[in-house]
């Protein structure tokens, strides 16, 4: 179908690619919290463009080209249903997470939870405050889970922004109860090597495993030199969380040399980030298998033993991806999505000058049997709206929308918005639908946009860093069949199996 846009008609599509103490947590009840998280993936920033780039923006909203500074624009198949503005919590949004009515979303200053059971009008519920970079966050039963990846005077929710330097300085993960969801209960802490970017949750009827993923930025941090090659593996007993604790860390590359087997980066592999870690990790329980995007590596790898994962293959991609960001899996198993998050976020990459291979998605197909399975490189998929300079924008979180015999996801994009597309044909990936705001500002680049988009009973759910959290819907016959597929729980990096 030919997409068309609800208040007008964007032309500009991307050309070739060019050269170019205490656990008890602050719930909130008025005020707006007043710590300042640390930069992490893409903390809140704005940046000064040129004189030029600044007027080219302004000219592209002013031909129709792009939308206007704030203006809503979207597919005739996609519905915006609501808007939730930040709150209490003033602080970067991140991450998503969803169980029954529920959905929680994170915060750079902590959580949010909200009662979606009427997504026209969806209600806060509570505001937790909490800061740590980026309170990555999950649920599973009556816990959440909370990443630190910034350097804390200690490991409560009043904590405070110190230099990682310092001996006293936590990062980690961070366990509450939220039997009482007005109420949540800081209950566990763990401390991780390296601290936890972001982290994945492999359950079982006892425990949960959770894999921390963090990386080693540089040789000052007293607790995470390199090689920094593996991931923290932590067992929570679901009846005794306060017992959560560190139970392995595996080494994911292998090597010789001071930075282990992975990707050497920069001077060998110019504009590709060094693996000293994972960035993120998908888990496909259903299949006893998962997929990491770790830097400058994607990696495939089993998890019949959850303590004790072993990688069945590695690759790279040396021209186009910069930083293997995040995976998604097709329910067949049979394919995996890797994101590149060139420029880490917080650069204007969805333009021309930059072309629709990197900062794109990468699809492989997974070949073979058992240990024996390889992922071969099919294509990539960038969105063909191009961006202003003054937008950050690149391939970010995403999940399936269950159809079955299709593979088809929604994703987002920072300030390109929320894209919904269907790579059933590897080779030959299309968008079907998409959603998006105009830049925030027009004479600096100012980071914001869509942070996660995910398919959740029936709707899409958006949680933008700046503007706060979007519902949407989407009516379009290759998507419709995903309504009858309800969940009671949905962490997104522990893919379900939608049709069993």
């Amino acid at each position: 179908m030919t997409l068309l846009n609800t208040h007008r008609t964007r032309r500009r599509r991307l050309g070739v690619a060019a050269t170019a103490a205490g656990l008890l947590a602050a719930l909130l009840t008025a005020g707006p919290a007043v710590a300042t998280p640390d930069p992490g993936d893409s903390p809140t920033t704005s940046q000064k463009v040129s004189k030029s780039e600044a007027a080219e923006a302004r000219a592209a909203i002013a031909s129709g080209e792009i939308p206007g500074q704030d203006e809503i624009v979207h597919s005739d198949n996609i519905q915006h249903l609501a808007n939730i503005p930040k709150d209490a919590l003033p602080g970067t949004n991140s991450d998503l997470a969803f169980q029954g009515r529920y959905a929680f979303a994170g915060n750079y200053d902590g959580f949010r939870i909200l009662d979606i059971s009427n997504p026209k009008a969806p209600k806060t519920v509570s505001q937790v405050l909490c800061p740590g970079s980026q309170n990555d966050i999950s649920v599973s039963g009556n816990l959440l889970f909370l990443s630190t990846d910034s350097s804390r005077s200690d490991d409560s929710c009043s904590s405070t922004s110190q230099p990682a330097t310092e001996k006293s300085s936590w990062e980690g993960m961070k366990v509450f109860d939220i039997s009482d969801k007005k109420n949540p209960k800081y209950v566990a802490a763990v401390e991780t090597a390296c601290g936890s970017h972001t982290h994945t949750l492999v359950p079982e009827r006892r425990n949960v495993y959770i894999y921390v993923s963090s990386y080693s930025p540089s040789t000052t941090f007293p607790d995470c030199q390199p090689p920094h090659d593996g991931i923290s593996v932590i067992k929570v007993p679901r009846k005794a969380p306060e017992k959560a604790a560190v139970v392995n860390f595996p080494v994911l590359f292998p090597g010789a040399g001071p930075d282990g087997g992975g990707n050497p980066g920069a001077p060998t592999n110019p504009g590709v980030s060094k693996t000293t870690g994972c960035h993120d990790i998908t888990v496909l329980p259903s299949k006893d298998l998962a997929a990491g995007a770790c830097m400058g590596d994607g990696i495939l790898f089993s998890i019949k033993d959850p303590e004790n994962p072993k990688v069945i293959d590695q690759v790279q991609d040396n021209v186009n991806f910069a930083f293997w960001h995040s995976a998604t899996f097709n329910q067949k198993a049979n394919k995996v999505v890797f994101t590149d998050e060139l420029g880490g976020g917080v650069g204007a990459t969805c333009n021309a000058a930059i072309g629709p291979n990197r900062g794109a998605d990468g699809i492989y197909d997974i070949v073979g049997k058992g240990d024996k399975r390889k992922l071969v490189f099919k294509s990539y998929f960038k969105i063909s709206r191009h961006q202003a300079d003054t937008e950050n924008c690149v391939a970010h979180n995403g999940s399936l929308i269950p159809v079955k015999g299709k593979d088809i996801m929604v994703q987002a994009w920072y300030q390109g918005g929320v894209s919904v597309w269907d790579f059933t044909d590897s080779s030959k990936p299309k968008e079907i639908a998409y959603f998006e705001r105009g830049p925030l500002t027009t004479d600096k680049l100012t980071v914001g946009g869509s942070w996660s988009a995910y398919y959740y009973n029936g709707y899409i759910y958006s949680n933008d860093m700046a503007k706060g959290f979007d519902v949407l819907k989407i009516s379009d016959r290759r998507t419709d069949p995903a309504r009858w597929t309800r969940l009671s729980e949905l962490n997104v990096q522990t893919q379900p199996d939608y049709f069993d």
